[in-house]
């Protein structure tokens, strides 16, 4: 497994704020894919030979540069993140862990995991569930999903609960962010929807800049 710090630190430095317009991953590490998404957010997603099978890193980008690094499973449970605030890790074993599996094949899945944060733990709860629709964007045939969650302080106060409608590729057994709310102002829709899927060797593979509504937003995410 590789280091957090080392992460964050080796992708930090290949990519300064408006200096690049291009992104490697570690070494040991193969890039596999590129999303551009509405709201001036992308991803690139990579494998490491040294990670377990179908364990995946996703780096997300916003207008201002790289602002997270993310670990997931096979099943898409949020093993580590890595972040300029701080690292959080997944508890485990998780009281309810999230599974891609059990979405595909019962349409809902249901998760109650808790996250070791620098400030404390972090509970969340909620569920993913298909709606039976599918969506073609830039030629991937994508699974509609909607999802309610929470999070919870350690004393279990409510800090957020969020509301939406995803996308989830069987293929890359990943989600892709779509549009979310609060339960408190659920008007506000923010829209993240992916635009482009870029594959190596197509112009924009793994590049570090996002390409849509950045004039508009500086997209917040918190993964």
């Amino acid at each position: 497994m590789m280091k957090s710090l080392s992460i964050l630190t080796a992708l930090t430095l290949a990519t300064p704020v408006v200096a690049q317009q291009s992104f490697a991953p570690p070494d040991g590490c193969e890039a596999k894919l590129t999303v551009q998404h509405k709201g001036c957010v992308m991803v690139n997603v990579w494998t490491c030979e040294a990670d377990n099978p179908g364990d995946q890193w996703i780096a997300l980008f916003g207008q201002v540069g790289l602002f997270s690094v993310q670990k997931v499973d096979a099943e898409f449970q949020w093993i580590e993140s890595f972040k300029m605030s701080g690292t959080e890790r997944l508890i485990t074993p998780a009281e309810d862990p999230a599974s891609l599996t059990d979405l595909f094949s019962d349409q809902i899945d249901t998760w109650d995991f808790t996250l070791e944060t620098e400030t404390g733990t972090e509970r969340n709860v909620g569920f993913d569930m298909l709606t039976g629709e599918t969506t073609v964007i830039d030629g991937e045939t994508l699974l509609n999903t909607e999802f309610q969650g929470r999070t919870l302080d350690s004393d279990g106060n409510e800090i957020e609960s969020s509301s939406g409608r995803q996308y989830v590729s069987e293929e890359h057994r990943i989600f892709l962010f779509g549009e979310a709310w609060t339960a408190d102002d659920p008007s506000q829709v923010t829209d993240m929807s992916p635009i482009d899927f870029i594959y190596p060797d197509e112009p924009g593979f793994f590049t570090d800049q996002p390409q849509y509504e950045c004039n508009q937003t500086d997209a917040s995410f918190r993964p």
